[in-house]
């Protein structure tokens, strides 16, 4: 099917937003997958007060050179309402994903939230079993007590 407007463009235009510190190899497995449901997926680093990210700039540079083969992957840095920079981005769904029953509780009430407040859809993927148990947390408590973290990252 070819688009006809921009309304049916965005319909396939995912953000995917995260404070990715760091990027895993569960974030990519999520990025992998969403790109058999979206025509452009962007993966959004967060900023806010609330949860300091050293050095934005950089983490999105190491993640557009992951992706630099592939040119339906953009990678953006953004400071305001995440619904509002996707609406920005001519992003008509919000792509996210779920380890735990834990996380699933919290990003149904985001997920409601969101569309309450723009009428974006979220699309929710779970994590594969064998990466459920990566998380950006938990590969920086690694670091920081100098394990090897690269089974974890891509």
């Amino acid at each position: 099917m070819t688009p006809t407007s921009t309304t049916d463009t965005a319909a396939r235009v995912a953000l995917f937003p995260g404070s990715f510190r760091p990027f895993t190899r569960g974030h990519a497995d999520i990025v992998e997958r969403g790109l058999a449901l979206f025509d452009r997926i962007i993966i959004a680093i967060g900023v806010n007060a609330a949860k300091p990210l050293d050095a934005p700039e950089a983490a999105a540079e190491a993640i557009r050179r992951l992706y630099s083969s592939e040119p339906r992957v953009e990678v953006a840095i953004y400071s305001c309402l995440t619904v509002d920079f996707a609406r920005q981005c001519g992003a008509g769904f919000l792509l996210r994903g779920v380890r735990s029953v834990k996380d699933f509780e919290y990003e149904r009430d985001l997920a409601d939230i969101n569309r309450q407040l723009s009428g974006l859809e979220s699309v929710i993927l779970f994590s594969r079993p064998e990466l459920s148990a990566i998380s950006s947390s938990v590969v920086r408590e690694l670091a920081a007590y100098g394990h090897d973290t690269t089974p974890f990252l891509p």
